[in-house]
């Protein structure tokens, strides 16, 4: 039975929402990250030695990296279910599914470490000093490059319903972590068509199962 290592707050939502959209059997063993740090806990580190999540164990095969995993479950266990077909369909789904960690979550995640410069539990006397690197960052490169990205995927899904095309795919799955991020940081308050395409997800019995399982998002 395929099992999945899941941390609250994390990528692994992903792969509850794969799992209930292809009506798979699995089970789900928790994780907590730490109250202060955020960061995942050792035991993760007993199942994979990168210690993150999400992790999937399928019999002796332990597989690590969303988009990987969502790939090998769609190949293993989709039935041509979530991929789509069509050619031009098909390459939308191959660079959204590499685009949402390779180009879109990385200047999120620098926003986020800049951020939390500026946050308790922060040392007060360094929190100035947070603040500046904060501010000529964002101003210099930051904000920029999220307007630009932000912007692209805004008009690629005014083209077309979903990511790869007129049907939901995973690329769709793949695509949610950031968008979700950049939701809770209200990067989408200028961009309606991405804020309806979420609500659109959101609707999906299978996403409100997996928000069921492993909790709501809290990013």
């Amino acid at each position: 039975m395929l099992t999945l290592h899941h941390l609250n707050n994390s990528r692994s939502h992903r792969l509850l929402w794969l799992f209930e959209e292809l009506g798979l059997p699995y089970e789900v063993k928790r994780y907590q990250r730490h109250p202060v740090t955020m960061l995942a806990p050792p035991e993760l580190k007993r199942i994979h030695p990168l210690g993150k999540s999400p992790v999937v164990t399928d019999g002796e095969l332990v597989l690590a990296e969303s988009a990987a995993i969502i790939e090998y479950i769609i190949d293993k266990y989709g039935n041509g279910r979530l991929r789509p077909i069509g050619p031009e369909e098909r390459w939308r789904y191959m660079y959204f599914m590499h685009y949402a960690e390779g180009s879109l979550t990385p200047p999120l995640l620098v926003k986020l470490i800049l951020d939390k410069l500026t946050e308790a539990p922060t040392p007060w006397l360094v929190r100035p000093v947070g603040m500046l690197i904060n501010k000529g960052v964002r101003h210099a490169f930051l904000d920029a490059q999220i307007n630009t990205h932000f912007d692209f995927v805004e008009a690629e899904i005014a083209k077309r319903p979903f990511f790869a095309g007129d049907k939901f795919s995973g690329a769709d799955i793949q695509m949610s972590f950031p968008l979700e991020a950049a939701k809770a940081r209200g990067i989408l308050r200028s961009r309606p068509g991405l804020r309806a395409y979420l609500e659109r997800v959101h609707a999906r019995p299978a996403y409100k199962k997996a928000v069921e399982v492993g909790g709501p998002m809290d990013l």
